[in-house]
């Protein structure tokens, strides 16, 4: 088996066969992709190919419908319950024995399962397979003694009690999170559910030193759409001052806590008098209609950096996130770069940041 393991939210397993088909080809890689509906992964495979190189052409944070992303190594189908360990030293073993990597081949190991109801059930034999494979990888030489991010991190996918994938992570291209999910719980003054997509979005499309640098107190935002105020919330945690636009109310307590001035407009057509350093957006829109306003934002000068969500169609909802990445890129007129993802407190809609090119 030669190709990719990527995780996905349950139900978008077709948008992301799609995107990494057509990524893929554009790299001059071919394959194709295996997927269950609702399964909450996706395997593309390539027959005789590089499945290394076909990863390194398809860098993790280009990626937008997949969580994470790992190179295969092998499967386990039938495999005695009683004893799950042995055919999995068996198999790194010939995997080792194929690369011949000085020292430990692994850095770190994740047990985990794909996000998805029928794969769910798994999650305590997953914390239990890990707790015994650890020390047997160690007494194997396979597993460093302590986690190690300069190796490469070894992934176990349990489909079912006896199968099993066995897949790789280059930690520097990869979520660092298992089942590519960060952890994030609902702080009880957060004016509503949709904090966590922003916090979210901050954590995994910027890196440490960018939110460090890119989110200072101090700075001048826009929440447009505001209402009830979840992402004005969030940037005012940061030390953001924040201009909530929005028709409608935001929550009392939002707007005590200082640094927030809430206008009482419509966030579809109102401007800043001045460039702000950020623009976050969360608007129910046609997703076309919001990239090309976004576009505007860039173009005129209005931001510097931008987080704004696309709510997709029910299908071709690949077609459109390309179709609507590119009229955005088309309509800023200036160089950008632009990260997007479905987030996993996402539904039916991607999240997208844009700044400057070359930071």
């Amino acid at each position: 088996m030669s190709g990719l393991l990527c995780y996905c939210r349950a139900g978008f397993e077709p948008e992301l066969a799609a995107e990494l088909g057509e990524r893929a080809a554009e790299a001059g890689h071919h394959g194709y992709a295996a997927a269950g509906r609702g399964s909450g992964f996706v395997r593309f495979l390539v027959p005789d190919g590089d499945a290394a190189a076909l990863s390194r052409a398809l860098p993790w944070r280009q990626l937008v419908f997949a969580r994470q992303k790992l190179v295969l190594l092998a499967e386990l189908q039938g495999i005695d319950t009683g004893d799950r360990i042995a055919p999995l030293l068996a198999a790194l073993r010939a995997h080792r024995a194929e690369d011949r990597p000085a020292g430990p081949a692994f850095g770190a190991l994740m047990v985990e399962h794909p996000d998805s109801d029928e794969a769910r059930p798994l999650a305590g034999l997953a914390r239990a397979l890990g707790n015994a494979a650890r020390p047997a990888l160690r007494k194997a030489g396979l597993l460093s003694a302590t986690d190690d991010a300069r190796r490469p991190r070894l992934h176990v996918c349990l489909l079912a009690g006896d199968h099993m994938l066995l897949a790789v992570a280059d930690t520097r291209d990869a979520s660092p999170w298992s089942m590519g999910v960060p952890r994030l719980r609902l702080h009880r003054d957060a004016p509503s559910r949709s904090a966590l997509k922003l916090e979210e979005a901050f954590l995994t499309l910027l890196d440490d030193e960018e939110r460090t640098r890119l989110l200072r107190p101090g700075m001048a935002a826009a929440d447009l759409g505001a209402a009830p105020g979840g992402w004005t919330w969030v940037l005012q945690r940061a030390g953001l001052h924040v201009t909530a636009v929005d028709n409608g109310p935001l929550r009392e307590h939002v707007l005590l806590a200082g640094g927030v001035e809430h206008l009482r407009a419509d966030g579809f057509h109102w401007q800043p008098a001045r460039p702000l350093e950020w623009m976050v957006c969360d608007m129910v829109e046609q997703p076309r209609r919001v990239a090309s306003r976004m576009a505007t934002w860039f173009r005129e000068g209005w931001c510097r950096q931008a987080v704004f969500n696309l709510k997709l169609p029910m299908k071709k909802r690949w077609m459109e996130t390309a179709l609507c990445l590119d009229v955005f890129r088309r309509e800023a007129q200036r160089p950008l770069e632009l990260r997007a993802r479905q987030l996993y407190h996402d539904r039916e809609e991607i999240t997208v940041l844009a700044m400057p090119a070359g930071g």
